[in-house]
């Protein structure tokens, strides 16, 4: 069998034997060749494709931390992911979206990717997919990267309020106060981008909108980067009356996942319908993520992996 051994910067080597082996585990898991690493020395065994692949992957990883990433098991997976698809990892995982403090916000996945793109140069995109493959997580850094350059005067951020029926009335305390409770996943999407004093001078200001869908009806946004979260919950008229919102120098970023509708049997989604109403109409781009997709913890993804095969059991009895 082929071996090929890759003498490896110094920080590329401490990088791979971090804490508990865990980049070099991830690493075998995705290669289809054996691994060694004695101290600088990356050594390959396998198949002579599968060994030029590993190469390659190394080489990548090489680059990436030469550029100062930091080397993570989602690395790995987002670089396969791009090999996968006949991508370029660099291109992917060099795409900032947002910093903040030391903190990096960029694609981890082609799909991710993708969706960023769209979000750049569509006026609408619709991101539909599974929890944990950061349709809000990215739109939110998205809203707040255009708010510092000055390209919107405003972000809106809204959710359909279902478990109240959109009756905030009964709540306790005022708007804010009623409407946290189904807001609270873009609250700390933004106080994951922002100090919270910024976050809080934005709201006093106006410059961050936050408020339940109902309140969007008979309003023009213009200006704004208007997102909205677990649209899955819109009725087609609720969807329809977010969509005639949109106003002059406004983008807007819909986001859900069709396989958590809260609504009662037999009402049908806004997300649902979205695509065969307008999923010809110029200006709107679709991007669909899967399981491979999700970012969060390996098992939220080995979590979703068997919902989609228990519902895919469940269609075909």
């Amino acid at each position: 069998m082929p071996r090929t051994q890759l003498e490896l910067p110094n920080e590329v080597a401490s990088e791979l034997a971090g804490p508990g082996d865990t980049i070099m585990k991830t690493l075998e898991g995705h290669l289809e060749c054996d691994v060694f690493l004695r101290g600088n020395v990356l050594t390959l065994d396998g198949a002579e494709g599968e060994v030029a692949m590993a190469e390659t992957v190394v080489r990548e990883l090489s680059d990436l931390v030469r550029q100062g990433h930091e080397i993570a098991p989602g690395t790995i997976d987002a670089i396969a992911d791009a090999l996968d698809h006949h991508e370029s990892p660099s291109r992917i995982l060099e795409d900032v979206v947002w910093r903040h403090r030391g903190k990096r916000v960029a694609p981890k996945t082609v799909n991710q990717k993708r969706y960023v793109d769209a979000i750049r140069q569509q006026t609408i995109t619709v991101g539909i997919g599974p929890a944990g493959t950061g349709k809000s997580f990215l739109a939110v850094a998205m809203a707040v990267a255009a708010l510092s350059r000055r390209e919107v005067n405003r972000i809106v951020l809204t959710r359909p309020a279902v478990e109240a029926g959109e009756r905030l009335g009964f709540l306790p305390g005022d708007l804010m106060a009623k409407v946290d409770p189904y807001l609270r996943p873009l609250f700390d999407a933004l106080y994951d981008m922002l100090d919270p004093e910024r976050v809080n001078q934005y709201l006093e200001r106006g410059a961050i909108e936050i408020a339940p869908l109902a309140f969007m009806r008979g309003r023009t946004l213009n200006d704004s980067f208007i997102i909205l979260d677990e649209a899955q919950n819109t009725s087609p008229e609720q969807m329809k009356m977010f969509m005639t919102r949109l106003g002059f120098n406004s983008r807007m970023v819909v986001t859900g996942d069709v396989t958590q509708i809260d609504l009662e049997r037999g009402q049908r989604s806004g997300l649902v319908v979205i695509g065969d109403i307008l999923g010809s109409v110029e200006g709107i781009e679709f991007v669909r993520f899967g399981g491979e997709d999700v970012v969060r913890h390996k098992l939220v993804q080995r979590i979703v992996e068997a919902y989609d095969e228990y519902a895919s059991r469940e269609q075909r009895s």
